[in-house]
C-alpha cells in the first residue's frame, strides 16, 4: 500500500496521544531538547513532520522549523496547532522533495525513515538532507534495532510491546529486508482496531554507509535522547550525522 494510503485522515485523527506513549513529556521532552541543541541557533527541516508532535514544541523553543510531510491530512492536523507561517510546510517525499533556504539540521524522528521501502529510496533520502544542510549542519536519526536475534527458525514475528489495551507485533520478510508492523488495539469488548504499516528496516552499520555514500560523517551514536549509551542490547538509536565544515 502507498505510504499516502496509510496515512490517511483516520490515522491522522488517531495520532496524537497528548501526554502519553510518544507525546508524553519524558518521551518528548528529552528529543525536543537534544534537536534544539543541535540546531546551534540555526534554522531545522524536519522530514515526515505529521502532526507536528516535534516541530511545534521545537519552533516553541524559538527553532524556526519548515516541514516535508506526503500526508495531507496529517498536515491539516497540524494546522490545528499552528499556522504555515510557524511551521511552514511543503507536501511531498521526504526523498526528493526540496524547500527553500539552507538549515543548519535535518532531523527524521520515530523511525520514520525505513517508511521508505527501498535502499535507494533510503540512500536518497540522506542525499536530500545533505542538499538542505549548511556546511557542518547535522542529519538526526532516530530508528529501531531490527528485533531479528528473537527470530527463531520458522518464526516470522515478534511481539514488541504488549500492555493493558495494545499489542504491537512485527512480521518479518528477512529475505527482502522488509517488515510490517501490526498494531491491536482493543478493550472489554470483542473488538480491536487494527493499524498496519510497511517498513524497510535497516542496520545501523547500513545506515552510516549511506550516510557517506551522501557525505555525511558519523558523529554521535546513543541509545535514546537522553544520551544513554548504545549497546548490542539497545532496541534503537539516535544516530547523528555531519556534513564536512567546508565543501
Amino acid at each position: 500500500m502507498p505510504q499516502e494510503k496509510v496515512w490517511d485522515a483516520d490515522v491522522a485523527r488517531r495520532y496524537d496521544t497528548p501526554g502519553t506513549g510518544m507525546f508524553a513529556p519524558e518521551v518528548l521532552g528529552p528529543t525536543v531538547d537534544r534537536l534544539a541543541e543541535l540546531a546551534a541557533g540555526g534554522a531545522a527541516l524536519e522530514f515526515a513532520v505529521g502532526t507536528g508532535r516535534v516541530a511545534v514544541p521545537l519552533a516553541e523553543r524559538g527553532v524556526p522549523v519548515t516541514g516535508i510531510e506526503l500526508s495531507r491530512p496529517m498536515v491539516e492536523r497540524l494546522r490545528t496547532k499552528v499556522d504555515e507561517a510557524t511551521v511552514p510546510v511543503v507536501i511531498g517525499d521526504m526523498a526528493t522533495s526540496t524547500v527553500g533556504g539552507e538549515f543548519s539540521l535535518v532531523y527524521l524522528v520515530y523511525n520514520t525513515i525505513s517508511n521508505l521501502l527501498t535502499q535507494a529510496g533510503q540512500v536518497a533520502c540522506f542525499r536530500n538532507a545533505a542538499r538542505h544542510l549548511a556546511p557542518g549542519g547535522r542529519f538526526v536519526i532516530e530508528l529501531w534495532v531490527p528485533e531479528l536475534r528473537k527470530l527463531p527458525p520458522g518464526q516470522e514475528a515478534t511481539v514488541w510491546s504488549s500492555e493493558p489495551g495494545y499489542i504491537g507485533l512485527d512480521t518479518y520478510d528477512v529475505l527482502h529486508q522488509q517488515v510490517v508492523s501490526h498494531h491491536f488495539q482493543f478493550d472489554e469488548s470483542t473488538q480491536a482496531r487494527l493499524f498496519r504499516s510497511p517498513h524497510r528496516y535497516i542496520w545501523p552499520a547500513e545506515l552510516d554507509l549511506m550516510a557517506q555514500l551522501a557525505g555525511f560523517e558519523l558523529e554521535t551514536r546513543h541509545a535514546d535522547w537522553a544520551g544513554s549509551e548504545f549497546t548490542a542490547d539497545s532496541r534503537s538509536h539516535v544516530s547523528v550525522y555531519r556534513l564536512p565544515t567546508t565543501n
